[in-house]
Protein backbone atom coordinates (compact mmCIF):
# COMPACT_ATOMS: atom_id res chain seq x y z
CA UNK A 1 0.00 0.00 0.00
CA UNK A 2 3.08 2.10 0.56
CA UNK A 3 4.37 1.64 -2.57
CA UNK A 4 1.10 2.44 -4.49
CA UNK A 5 1.22 5.87 -2.26
CA UNK A 6 4.42 6.40 -3.05
CA UNK A 7 4.18 5.78 -7.18
CA UNK A 8 1.48 8.01 -6.95
CA UNK A 9 2.90 10.68 -5.05
CA UNK A 10 6.02 10.52 -7.72
CA UNK A 11 3.53 10.84 -10.96
CA UNK A 12 2.07 14.00 -9.31
CA UNK A 13 5.24 15.92 -8.95
CA UNK A 14 6.27 18.13 -11.66
CA UNK A 15 9.14 17.27 -13.66
CA UNK A 16 11.67 20.00 -13.51
CA UNK A 17 9.89 22.54 -12.12
CA UNK A 18 7.57 23.53 -14.88
CA UNK A 19 4.46 21.64 -15.80
CA UNK A 20 3.93 24.05 -19.11
CA UNK A 21 7.67 22.12 -20.67
CA UNK A 22 6.64 19.23 -22.15
CA UNK A 23 9.39 16.74 -24.26
CA UNK A 24 9.99 16.97 -27.66
CA UNK A 25 10.00 20.79 -27.38
CA UNK A 26 6.22 21.05 -28.32
CA UNK A 27 4.91 24.13 -27.07
CA UNK A 28 1.93 26.17 -26.51
CA UNK A 29 0.72 29.69 -26.67
CA UNK A 30 -2.16 31.78 -25.77
CA UNK A 31 -2.32 35.83 -25.92
CA UNK A 32 -5.28 38.14 -26.13
CA UNK A 33 -5.19 41.73 -27.56
CA UNK A 34 -8.21 44.06 -26.46
CA UNK A 35 -8.21 47.04 -28.81
CA UNK A 36 -10.34 50.25 -28.88
CA UNK A 37 -11.76 51.67 -32.02
CA UNK A 38 -12.62 55.29 -32.67
CA UNK A 39 -16.41 54.36 -33.70
CA UNK A 40 -16.38 52.60 -30.10
CA UNK A 41 -16.32 49.62 -30.86
CA UNK A 42 -14.04 47.12 -29.50
CA UNK A 43 -12.16 44.72 -31.21
CA UNK A 44 -10.61 41.61 -29.39
CA UNK A 45 -8.19 39.49 -31.42
CA UNK A 46 -7.25 35.70 -29.70
CA UNK A 47 -4.15 34.03 -31.19
CA UNK A 48 -3.43 30.40 -30.38
CA UNK A 49 0.48 28.79 -31.70
CA UNK A 50 0.90 25.64 -31.31
CA UNK A 51 4.65 24.23 -32.19
CA UNK A 52 5.54 20.95 -33.26
CA UNK A 53 8.66 20.31 -33.06
CA UNK A 54 8.85 17.52 -35.88
CA UNK A 55 9.36 17.72 -39.96
CA UNK A 56 6.39 15.84 -41.06
CA UNK A 57 7.79 16.27 -44.42
CA UNK A 58 10.35 13.92 -43.76
CA UNK A 59 9.65 12.09 -40.02
CA UNK A 60 6.26 9.90 -39.73
CA UNK A 61 5.23 11.31 -36.30
CA UNK A 62 2.99 8.77 -34.77
CA UNK A 63 2.33 10.06 -31.26
CA UNK A 64 0.85 13.97 -30.74
CA UNK A 65 1.21 15.81 -27.60
CA UNK A 66 -0.11 19.41 -28.62
CA UNK A 67 -0.07 19.62 -32.04
CA UNK A 68 -4.04 17.86 -32.92
CA UNK A 69 -3.68 14.63 -34.47
CA UNK A 70 -6.20 14.99 -37.21
CA UNK A 71 -4.28 17.78 -38.52
CA UNK A 72 -0.63 16.24 -38.55
CA UNK A 73 -2.30 13.18 -40.39
CA UNK A 74 -3.60 15.52 -42.97
CA UNK A 75 -0.62 17.03 -43.69
CA UNK A 76 1.43 14.19 -43.86
CA UNK A 77 -1.03 12.66 -46.12
CA UNK A 78 -1.93 14.81 -48.59
CA UNK A 79 1.91 16.45 -48.64
CA UNK A 80 0.77 19.70 -47.68
CA UNK A 81 3.66 22.57 -47.81
CA UNK A 82 1.00 25.48 -46.47
CA UNK A 83 -2.63 25.58 -45.41
CA UNK A 84 -4.77 28.65 -44.55
CA UNK A 85 -8.22 28.85 -43.93
CA UNK A 86 -10.62 31.08 -42.57
CA UNK A 87 -14.25 31.38 -41.72
CA UNK A 88 -15.64 35.71 -41.64
CA UNK A 89 -19.14 36.66 -40.95
CA UNK A 90 -19.32 40.53 -41.69
CA UNK A 91 -17.30 42.92 -43.29
CA UNK A 92 -14.16 44.66 -42.10
CA UNK A 93 -14.81 48.70 -42.41
CA UNK A 94 -11.31 49.91 -42.61
CA UNK A 95 -12.22 53.53 -43.11
CA UNK A 96 -13.52 53.58 -39.37
CA UNK A 97 -11.77 50.84 -37.42
CA UNK A 98 -8.65 51.46 -38.95
CA UNK A 99 -5.68 48.53 -40.23
CA UNK A 100 -7.00 44.85 -38.98
CA UNK A 101 -3.90 43.02 -37.85
CA UNK A 102 -4.96 40.11 -40.07
CA UNK A 103 -8.03 40.73 -42.47
CA UNK A 104 -10.16 38.07 -44.12
CA UNK A 105 -13.01 38.03 -46.93
CA UNK A 106 -16.33 37.54 -45.66
CA UNK A 107 -17.48 33.54 -46.29
CA UNK A 108 -15.07 31.00 -46.22
CA UNK A 109 -11.45 30.89 -47.98
CA UNK A 110 -9.02 28.30 -48.33
CA UNK A 111 -5.66 28.52 -50.30
CA UNK A 112 -2.89 25.55 -49.95
CA UNK A 113 0.66 24.88 -50.95
CA UNK A 114 1.04 21.96 -51.93
CA UNK A 115 4.48 19.73 -52.13
CA UNK A 116 7.01 19.24 -54.56
CA UNK A 117 6.75 15.25 -54.51
CA UNK A 118 2.63 15.82 -55.37
CA UNK A 119 2.17 14.58 -59.02
CA UNK A 120 -1.57 14.71 -58.98
CA UNK A 121 -2.17 18.29 -57.63
CA UNK A 122 -5.80 18.78 -58.61
CA UNK A 123 -7.03 15.36 -57.42
CA UNK A 124 -4.79 15.87 -53.68
CA UNK A 125 -7.30 19.29 -53.59
CA UNK A 126 -10.36 17.58 -53.99
CA UNK A 127 -9.87 15.67 -51.63
CA UNK A 128 -8.57 17.67 -48.99
CA UNK A 129 -11.32 20.29 -49.19
CA UNK A 130 -13.67 16.74 -48.77
CA UNK A 131 -11.97 16.08 -45.59
CA UNK A 132 -11.65 19.69 -44.16
CA UNK A 133 -15.19 20.17 -44.81
CA UNK A 134 -16.00 17.03 -42.21
CA UNK A 135 -13.18 18.68 -39.85
CA UNK A 136 -14.88 22.31 -39.44
CA UNK A 137 -18.72 21.17 -40.30
CA UNK A 138 -18.09 23.75 -43.48
CA UNK A 139 -19.32 23.86 -47.03
CA UNK A 140 -15.67 23.40 -48.30
CA UNK A 141 -16.86 19.87 -50.37
CA UNK A 142 -18.74 22.34 -52.75
CA UNK A 143 -15.17 23.81 -54.03
CA UNK A 144 -14.84 22.52 -57.63
CA UNK A 145 -12.80 23.55 -60.91
CA UNK A 146 -15.48 26.57 -61.24
CA UNK A 147 -14.43 28.12 -57.80
CA UNK A 148 -10.99 27.10 -57.67
CA UNK A 149 -7.95 29.31 -59.66
CA UNK A 150 -3.84 29.18 -59.49
CA UNK A 151 -2.51 32.68 -59.15
CA UNK A 152 1.11 33.35 -60.09
CA UNK A 153 1.71 36.18 -57.68
CA UNK A 154 -0.87 36.78 -55.21
CA UNK A 155 -0.26 34.16 -52.48
CA UNK A 156 3.32 33.15 -51.86
CA UNK A 157 4.61 31.30 -48.82
CA UNK A 158 4.42 32.36 -45.43
CA UNK A 159 6.28 29.62 -43.79
CA UNK A 160 9.90 28.05 -45.03
CA UNK A 161 9.36 27.75 -48.65
CA UNK A 162 11.83 26.26 -51.24
CA UNK A 163 8.78 25.75 -53.97
CA UNK A 164 8.57 27.88 -56.09
CA UNK A 165 6.46 26.41 -58.83
CA UNK A 166 2.88 27.85 -58.83
CA UNK A 167 1.04 25.09 -60.16
CA UNK A 168 1.35 23.66 -56.49
CA UNK A 169 -0.56 26.17 -55.09
CA UNK A 170 -4.31 26.30 -55.03
CA UNK A 171 -6.99 28.68 -53.92
CA UNK A 172 -11.32 29.08 -53.51
CA UNK A 173 -13.47 31.00 -51.56
CA UNK A 174 -17.13 30.68 -51.10
CA UNK A 175 -18.14 34.53 -50.32
CA UNK A 176 -21.60 32.70 -49.26
CA UNK A 177 -20.67 30.48 -46.80
CA UNK A 178 -22.23 30.95 -43.11
CA UNK A 179 -20.55 31.12 -40.32
CA UNK A 180 -22.17 29.36 -36.82
CA UNK A 181 -21.72 27.72 -33.75
CA UNK A 182 -21.09 24.26 -36.19
CA UNK A 183 -17.81 25.67 -37.31
CA UNK A 184 -16.74 27.07 -33.64
CA UNK A 185 -16.63 23.86 -31.80
CA UNK A 186 -14.37 22.12 -33.78
CA UNK A 187 -12.19 24.93 -34.22
CA UNK A 188 -12.03 25.23 -30.26
CA UNK A 189 -11.49 21.48 -29.79
CA UNK A 190 -7.98 21.93 -32.12
CA UNK A 191 -6.44 23.69 -28.73
CA UNK A 192 -4.80 21.51 -25.90
CA UNK A 193 -7.07 22.93 -23.43
CA UNK A 194 -10.27 22.74 -25.58
CA UNK A 195 -12.52 25.86 -24.16
CA UNK A 196 -12.49 25.05 -20.31
CA UNK A 197 -9.50 27.26 -18.89
CA UNK A 198 -7.50 29.87 -20.35
CA UNK A 199 -8.10 32.94 -22.89
CA UNK A 200 -10.36 29.98 -24.94
CA UNK A 201 -13.01 29.83 -21.88
CA UNK A 202 -14.15 33.51 -23.01
CA UNK A 203 -15.59 31.97 -26.52
CA UNK A 204 -18.68 31.68 -26.08
CA UNK A 205 -20.75 31.37 -29.05
CA UNK A 206 -23.56 33.49 -27.97
CA UNK A 207 -21.65 36.24 -27.32
CA UNK A 208 -19.21 35.69 -30.40
CA UNK A 209 -21.90 35.88 -32.91
CA UNK A 210 -23.68 38.75 -31.50
CA UNK A 211 -21.20 40.89 -32.68
CA UNK A 212 -20.59 43.54 -35.77
CA UNK A 213 -17.43 40.93 -37.23
CA UNK A 214 -16.56 37.54 -36.58
CA UNK A 215 -13.37 36.01 -38.29
CA UNK A 216 -11.82 32.80 -37.44
CA UNK A 217 -9.03 30.97 -38.83
CA UNK A 218 -6.60 27.86 -39.24
CA UNK A 219 -3.11 28.82 -40.39
CA UNK A 220 -0.29 26.19 -40.32
CA UNK A 221 3.32 26.23 -42.04
CA UNK A 222 6.84 25.11 -41.37
CA UNK A 223 9.48 27.77 -39.47
CA UNK A 224 12.79 27.51 -38.52
CA UNK A 225 13.02 26.09 -34.59
CA UNK A 226 15.80 28.60 -34.17
CA UNK A 227 17.87 31.49 -35.57
CA UNK A 228 19.89 29.76 -37.33
CA UNK A 229 17.22 27.38 -38.80
CA UNK A 230 19.15 23.94 -38.20
CA UNK A 231 15.87 22.36 -37.15
CA UNK A 232 12.16 22.72 -38.71
CA UNK A 233 8.89 22.84 -36.40
CA UNK A 234 4.90 23.24 -37.92
CA UNK A 235 3.11 25.59 -36.50
CA UNK A 236 -0.33 25.89 -36.02
CA UNK A 237 -1.91 29.49 -35.70
CA UNK A 238 -5.43 29.52 -34.86
CA UNK A 239 -6.97 33.08 -34.43
CA UNK A 240 -10.14 34.59 -34.23
CA UNK A 241 -11.16 38.04 -34.43
CA UNK A 242 -14.43 39.48 -32.99
CA UNK A 243 -16.08 43.39 -33.27
CA UNK A 244 -18.51 44.10 -30.40
CA UNK A 245 -20.61 47.36 -30.67
CA UNK A 246 -20.13 48.17 -27.04
CA UNK A 247 -20.91 52.12 -27.37
CA UNK A 248 -24.20 51.30 -28.62
CA UNK A 249 -25.22 48.29 -26.31
CA UNK A 250 -23.22 50.94 -23.27
CA UNK A 251 -26.40 53.66 -24.24
CA UNK A 252 -23.47 55.83 -25.81
CA UNK A 253 -20.67 54.97 -23.03
CA UNK A 254 -17.24 53.66 -23.98
CA UNK A 255 -16.73 51.67 -21.11
CA UNK A 256 -16.02 48.20 -21.18
CA UNK A 257 -14.99 44.92 -19.76
CA UNK A 258 -14.30 41.40 -20.09
CA UNK A 259 -17.29 40.44 -18.41
CA UNK A 260 -19.77 43.00 -20.79
CA UNK A 261 -18.15 41.26 -23.92
CA UNK A 262 -17.97 37.66 -23.10
CA UNK A 263 -20.34 37.45 -19.90
CA UNK A 264 -17.16 35.52 -18.41
CA UNK A 265 -13.92 36.22 -16.88
CA UNK A 266 -10.39 34.86 -16.72
CA UNK A 267 -10.28 32.21 -13.85
CA UNK A 268 -6.85 30.18 -14.84
CA UNK A 269 -4.63 30.05 -17.91
CA UNK A 270 -4.06 27.10 -19.77
CA UNK A 271 -1.64 24.35 -17.86
CA UNK A 272 -0.09 23.41 -20.95
CA UNK A 273 0.85 27.20 -22.13
CA UNK A 274 4.08 28.32 -21.85
CA UNK A 275 2.84 32.08 -22.49
CA UNK A 276 -0.43 33.17 -21.47
CA UNK A 277 -1.17 37.11 -21.97
CA UNK A 278 -3.51 39.58 -22.77
CA UNK A 279 -2.16 43.02 -24.35
CA UNK A 280 -4.81 46.05 -24.05
CA UNK A 281 -3.88 48.83 -26.14
CA UNK A 282 -5.65 52.25 -23.80
CA UNK A 283 -5.40 55.09 -26.47
CA UNK A 284 -5.87 55.35 -30.17
CA UNK A 285 -2.43 56.67 -30.71
CA UNK A 286 0.23 58.42 -28.95
CA UNK A 287 -0.94 61.96 -28.71
CA UNK A 288 -4.22 59.93 -26.95
CA UNK A 289 -3.00 57.76 -25.03
CA UNK A 290 -4.85 58.96 -21.84
CA UNK A 291 -8.38 58.76 -22.85
CA UNK A 292 -8.71 55.78 -21.44
CA UNK A 293 -8.48 54.33 -17.82
CA UNK A 294 -7.29 50.25 -17.51
CA UNK A 295 -8.36 47.77 -14.40
CA UNK A 296 -6.78 46.09 -12.20
CA UNK A 297 -3.71 48.63 -12.98
CA UNK A 298 -0.85 46.68 -14.44
CA UNK A 299 3.02 48.04 -13.54
CA UNK A 300 3.75 46.22 -17.52
CA UNK A 301 3.78 48.25 -20.42
CA UNK A 302 5.55 46.96 -23.37
CA UNK A 303 6.16 48.91 -26.37
CA UNK A 304 5.37 46.40 -30.16
CA UNK A 305 5.77 47.54 -34.07
CA UNK A 306 2.00 47.02 -35.35
CA UNK A 307 2.07 48.62 -39.20
CA UNK A 308 4.91 50.45 -39.54
CA UNK A 309 4.67 52.34 -36.09
CA UNK A 310 5.67 51.73 -32.10
CA UNK A 311 2.39 51.23 -30.16
CA UNK A 312 2.31 51.00 -26.35
CA UNK A 313 0.34 48.11 -24.44
CA UNK A 314 -1.05 47.54 -21.13
CA UNK A 315 0.24 43.77 -20.14
CA UNK A 316 -1.00 41.19 -17.74
CA UNK A 317 0.53 37.92 -17.70
CA UNK A 318 -1.82 35.19 -16.30
CA UNK A 319 1.37 33.26 -15.64
CA UNK A 320 2.70 35.23 -12.70
CA UNK A 321 1.06 33.48 -9.40
CA UNK A 322 0.64 37.31 -8.33
CA UNK A 323 -2.40 38.51 -10.73
CA UNK A 324 -4.54 35.69 -9.12
CA UNK A 325 -3.60 36.07 -5.31
CA UNK A 326 -6.24 39.03 -4.95
CA UNK A 327 -9.01 37.44 -6.80
CA UNK A 328 -9.86 34.45 -7.89
CA UNK A 329 -10.83 35.75 -11.26
CA UNK A 330 -9.54 38.45 -13.74
CA UNK A 331 -12.13 40.99 -15.07
CA UNK A 332 -9.62 43.66 -17.18
CA UNK A 333 -11.53 46.75 -17.87
CA UNK A 334 -11.48 50.12 -19.80
CA UNK A 335 -13.05 53.50 -18.36
CA UNK A 336 -13.48 56.23 -20.84
CA UNK A 337 -12.16 59.28 -19.20
CA UNK A 338 -14.00 61.57 -21.83
CA UNK A 339 -11.20 63.83 -22.47
CA UNK A 340 -10.21 65.86 -25.76
CA UNK A 341 -11.67 63.32 -28.60
CA UNK A 342 -10.31 64.50 -32.21
CA UNK A 343 -13.61 63.96 -33.96
CA UNK A 344 -13.54 61.60 -37.05
CA UNK A 345 -10.52 58.93 -37.15
CA UNK A 346 -7.90 59.84 -39.96
CA UNK A 347 -8.28 57.55 -42.94
CA UNK A 348 -6.08 54.20 -43.24
CA UNK A 349 -2.86 54.46 -45.83
CA UNK A 350 -4.51 52.47 -47.83
CA UNK A 351 -8.01 50.61 -48.35
CA UNK A 352 -10.09 50.00 -51.57
CA UNK A 353 -14.13 49.45 -52.10
CA UNK A 354 -15.87 47.84 -54.73
CA UNK A 355 -18.91 47.65 -56.61
CA UNK A 356 -21.24 47.69 -59.88
CA UNK A 357 -22.72 49.76 -62.24
CA UNK A 358 -24.76 49.56 -65.11
CA UNK A 359 -28.34 48.84 -65.67
CA UNK A 360 -30.54 45.64 -67.08
CA UNK A 361 -29.53 42.16 -66.70
CA UNK A 362 -27.45 41.73 -69.80
CA UNK A 363 -24.09 43.99 -68.94
CA UNK A 364 -22.41 45.57 -66.34
CA UNK A 365 -19.05 47.09 -64.56
CA UNK A 366 -16.99 46.26 -61.79
CA UNK A 367 -15.60 49.13 -60.45
CA UNK A 368 -12.71 48.71 -57.78
CA UNK A 369 -11.51 52.02 -55.68
CA UNK A 370 -8.06 51.67 -54.45
CA UNK A 371 -6.90 54.64 -52.24
CA UNK A 372 -2.99 55.24 -51.23
CA UNK A 373 -3.50 58.19 -48.56
CA UNK A 374 0.20 58.00 -47.52
CA UNK A 375 1.50 62.16 -48.68
CA UNK A 376 4.62 61.47 -50.12
CA UNK A 377 5.27 57.82 -50.98
CA UNK A 378 3.83 55.52 -53.78
CA UNK A 379 4.18 51.91 -53.33
CA UNK A 380 2.95 49.01 -55.62
CA UNK A 381 -0.03 46.88 -55.14
CA UNK A 382 -0.92 43.42 -56.35
CA UNK A 383 -4.28 43.06 -57.38
CA UNK A 384 -6.32 39.95 -58.11
CA UNK A 385 -9.94 39.38 -59.58
CA UNK A 386 -11.28 36.01 -59.63
CA UNK A 387 -15.04 36.29 -61.32
CA UNK A 388 -17.44 33.22 -62.45
CA UNK A 389 -17.63 31.99 -65.79
CA UNK A 390 -21.36 32.89 -65.42
CA UNK A 391 -20.16 37.02 -65.49
CA UNK A 392 -18.30 37.24 -69.42
CA UNK A 393 -15.45 39.28 -68.69
CA UNK A 394 -14.59 41.91 -71.94
CA UNK A 395 -10.75 42.36 -71.06
CA UNK A 396 -10.45 44.91 -74.27
CA UNK A 397 -12.61 47.41 -72.02
CA UNK A 398 -10.12 47.31 -68.75
CA UNK A 399 -9.34 50.50 -67.65
CA UNK A 400 -6.95 51.64 -65.00
CA UNK A 401 -7.19 55.53 -63.91
CA UNK A 402 -5.42 57.36 -61.46
CA UNK A 403 -5.64 60.93 -61.05
CA UNK A 404 -7.26 61.42 -64.64
CA UNK A 405 -4.24 59.65 -66.34
CA UNK A 406 -4.09 56.05 -67.16
CA UNK A 407 -2.08 53.69 -65.22
CA UNK A 408 -0.93 50.47 -67.00
CA UNK A 409 0.16 48.10 -64.94
CA UNK A 410 3.68 46.41 -64.80
CA UNK A 411 2.72 42.93 -65.00
CA UNK A 412 -0.77 41.55 -65.91
CA UNK A 413 -2.08 37.55 -65.84
CA UNK A 414 -4.78 36.68 -66.97
CA UNK A 415 -6.67 33.28 -67.35
CA UNK A 416 -10.15 33.04 -69.31
CA UNK A 417 -12.87 31.18 -67.93
CA UNK A 418 -14.37 28.08 -69.99
CA UNK A 419 -18.16 28.00 -69.09
CA UNK A 420 -19.12 25.49 -66.39
CA UNK A 421 -15.24 24.42 -65.74
CA UNK A 422 -12.96 27.71 -64.57
CA UNK A 423 -13.57 31.05 -63.41
CA UNK A 424 -11.71 34.11 -64.79
CA UNK A 425 -8.30 34.85 -63.25
CA UNK A 426 -6.64 38.31 -63.34
CA UNK A 427 -3.80 39.39 -61.29
CA UNK A 428 -1.87 42.87 -62.32
CA UNK A 429 0.81 44.63 -60.53
CA UNK A 430 -0.38 48.61 -59.94
CA UNK A 431 2.05 51.15 -59.16
CA UNK A 432 -0.05 53.23 -56.79
CA UNK A 433 1.42 57.18 -56.78
CA UNK A 434 0.87 59.29 -53.20
CA UNK A 435 -2.22 60.51 -51.89
CA UNK A 436 -4.39 59.23 -55.09
CA UNK A 437 -7.03 57.13 -56.30
CA UNK A 438 -7.00 54.29 -58.34
CA UNK A 439 -10.14 53.13 -60.11
CA UNK A 440 -10.39 49.86 -62.29
CA UNK A 441 -13.09 48.90 -64.18
CA UNK A 442 -13.84 46.28 -66.58
CA UNK A 443 -17.62 45.40 -68.64
CA UNK A 444 -18.68 42.04 -67.98
CA UNK A 445 -22.14 40.52 -69.37
CA UNK A 446 -24.61 38.04 -67.67
CA UNK A 447 -25.10 34.96 -68.89
CA UNK A 448 -28.53 32.70 -68.98
CA UNK A 449 -28.14 29.77 -66.95
CA UNK A 450 -29.82 26.22 -67.28
CA UNK A 451 -33.11 26.29 -64.83
CA UNK A 452 -31.22 23.46 -63.16
CA UNK A 453 -28.41 25.42 -62.25
CA UNK A 454 -30.26 28.08 -60.08
CA UNK A 455 -29.92 28.39 -56.77
CA UNK A 456 -33.16 27.86 -54.41
CA UNK A 457 -33.25 31.71 -53.97
CA UNK A 458 -32.01 33.01 -57.36
CA UNK A 459 -33.57 36.24 -57.08
CA UNK A 460 -31.63 37.12 -54.23
CA UNK A 461 -28.75 37.28 -56.84
CA UNK A 462 -25.37 35.72 -56.84
CA UNK A 463 -22.18 36.42 -54.19
CA UNK A 464 -19.17 37.55 -56.30
CA UNK A 465 -15.88 36.36 -54.88
CA UNK A 466 -14.50 40.03 -53.12
CA UNK A 467 -10.62 41.32 -54.83
CA UNK A 468 -7.65 40.90 -53.41
CA UNK A 469 -4.60 42.89 -52.57
CA UNK A 470 -1.26 42.45 -50.99
CA UNK A 471 1.09 45.43 -50.55
CA UNK A 472 4.12 46.49 -49.27
CA UNK A 473 3.76 49.72 -47.32
CA UNK A 474 6.58 51.41 -45.95
CA UNK A 475 6.74 52.36 -42.51
CA UNK A 476 6.92 55.56 -40.89
CA UNK A 477 9.42 54.05 -38.45
CA UNK A 478 12.55 51.36 -39.05
CA UNK A 479 11.71 48.76 -36.57
CA UNK A 480 13.75 45.52 -36.44
CA UNK A 481 12.42 42.42 -34.30
CA UNK A 482 15.90 40.40 -33.30
CA UNK A 483 13.66 37.87 -31.32
CA UNK A 484 10.33 36.61 -33.15
CA UNK A 485 9.94 33.78 -30.43
CA UNK A 486 10.17 36.57 -27.76
CA UNK A 487 7.28 39.16 -29.74
CA UNK A 488 3.59 38.68 -29.52
CA UNK A 489 2.27 36.48 -31.59
CA UNK A 490 -0.21 39.13 -33.51
CA UNK A 491 3.02 41.02 -35.15
CA UNK A 492 4.98 38.12 -36.13
CA UNK A 493 2.68 36.74 -38.46
CA UNK A 494 4.20 38.96 -41.45
CA UNK A 495 7.37 39.39 -40.02
CA UNK A 496 9.88 42.12 -41.94
CA UNK A 497 13.41 41.05 -43.11
CA UNK A 498 14.59 45.08 -42.65
CA UNK A 499 11.64 46.57 -40.65
CA UNK A 500 11.48 49.25 -43.15
CA UNK A 501 8.10 48.01 -44.52
CA UNK A 502 5.51 45.74 -43.51
CA UNK A 503 3.19 43.82 -45.59
CA UNK A 504 -0.80 43.81 -46.17
CA UNK A 505 -3.34 41.57 -47.83
CA UNK A 506 -6.92 43.32 -47.98
CA UNK A 507 -9.89 42.67 -49.16
CA UNK A 508 -12.63 44.44 -50.66
CA UNK A 509 -16.57 43.58 -50.16
CA UNK A 510 -18.24 40.52 -52.29
CA UNK A 511 -20.97 41.77 -54.96
CA UNK A 512 -24.28 40.86 -54.96
CA UNK A 513 -25.17 40.32 -58.66
CA UNK A 514 -28.63 39.75 -60.33
CA UNK A 515 -28.90 37.42 -63.42
CA UNK A 516 -31.17 36.98 -65.97
CA UNK A 517 -33.57 34.84 -63.97
CA UNK A 518 -36.82 32.79 -65.88
CA UNK A 519 -40.29 32.49 -64.50
CA UNK A 520 -39.57 29.38 -62.25
CA UNK A 521 -44.33 30.19 -61.28
CA UNK A 522 -44.88 28.97 -65.49
CA UNK A 523 -43.28 25.80 -64.71
CA UNK A 524 -45.30 25.14 -61.52
CA UNK A 525 -48.36 26.33 -63.69
CA UNK A 526 -47.19 24.52 -66.33
CA UNK A 527 -47.09 20.88 -64.00
CA UNK A 528 -49.92 21.76 -62.45
CA UNK A 529 -51.90 22.17 -65.23
CA UNK A 530 -50.38 18.74 -67.18
CA UNK A 531 -51.04 16.68 -63.97
CA UNK A 532 -54.46 17.88 -63.93
CA UNK A 533 -55.00 16.69 -67.83
CA UNK A 534 -52.82 13.58 -66.82
CA UNK A 535 -54.99 12.54 -64.06
CA UNK A 536 -58.38 13.22 -65.64
CA UNK A 537 -57.73 11.33 -68.56
CA UNK A 538 -55.85 8.46 -67.26
CA UNK A 539 -58.60 8.14 -65.20
CA UNK A 540 -61.39 7.59 -67.44
CA UNK A 541 -59.59 5.66 -69.82
CA UNK A 542 -58.45 3.32 -66.83
CA UNK A 543 -61.71 3.74 -65.68
CA UNK A 544 -63.07 1.76 -69.09
CA UNK A 545 -60.56 -0.68 -69.30
CA UNK A 546 -61.28 -1.73 -65.79
CA UNK A 547 -65.10 -1.24 -65.06
CA UNK A 548 -67.65 -4.59 -65.43
CA UNK A 549 -70.43 -4.00 -67.75
CA UNK A 550 -73.85 -5.70 -66.93
CA UNK A 551 -76.82 -5.73 -69.10
CA UNK A 552 -80.22 -4.99 -67.14
CA UNK A 553 -82.83 -7.85 -66.54
CA UNK A 554 -86.47 -5.82 -67.29
CA UNK A 555 -88.17 -8.86 -66.54
CA UNK A 556 -87.27 -8.94 -62.61
CA UNK A 557 -88.45 -6.74 -59.50
CA UNK A 558 -91.58 -5.53 -62.17
CA UNK A 559 -93.42 -5.23 -59.07
CA UNK A 560 -91.37 -3.94 -56.82
CA UNK A 561 -90.84 -1.22 -59.05
CA UNK A 562 -94.68 -0.22 -59.89
CA UNK A 563 -95.24 -0.43 -56.31
CA UNK A 564 -92.23 1.97 -55.76
CA UNK A 565 -93.46 4.63 -58.32
CA UNK A 566 -97.24 4.57 -56.50
CA UNK A 567 -95.59 5.15 -53.36
CA UNK A 568 -93.60 8.24 -54.84
CA UNK A 569 -96.15 9.44 -56.34
CA UNK A 570 -98.36 9.57 -53.44
CA UNK A 571 -95.76 11.56 -51.58
CA UNK A 572 -95.49 13.69 -54.40
CA UNK A 573 -98.71 14.56 -53.57
CA UNK A 574 -99.47 15.16 -50.19
CA UNK A 575 -96.00 17.69 -50.24
CA UNK A 576 -95.51 19.25 -53.26
CA UNK A 577 -92.80 21.29 -54.04
CA UNK A 578 -93.04 25.04 -53.20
Amino acid sequence: MAGAWLLLALLLVPQGGDTAQLPHGDTFREELLLHPLRSGDIAATFQFRTRLDSDLRKERVSHYRLFPKVLGQVISKYSIQELHLSFTQGFWRTRSWGQPLLEAPAGAELWVWFQESVTDVDRNWKELTNILSGIFCASLNFIDSTNTVTPTASFKPLGLANVTDHHLLRYAMLPREIVCTENLTPWKKLLPCGSKVGLASLLEAERLYHSSYHSQSVHIRPVCRDAGCSAISWELRQTLTVVFDMYTNGQGKRDWSLFKMFSRTVTEPCPLATQSKIYVDSGYDEKEIDLFEVTPLSALDVGVPVHGDQRVYTLYDLLEPELFNTSRNLNVALKWKGGSDSGQPQPPIFHAERYVSGYGLQTGVINTMIYNNHPYRAFPVMFLETVPWYLRLYVHTLTIITKGKENKPSYIHYVPAKDRQRPHLLEMLIQLPPNSVTKISIQFERALLKWTEYPPDPNHGFYISPSVLSVLIPSIRNVKTDELEASPLFSTLFPSSDGSSYFMRLYTEPLLVNLPTPDFSMPYNVICLTCTVVAVGYGSFYNLLTRTFQVEDHTRGGLVKKIANIIRRLRDLHCPSI
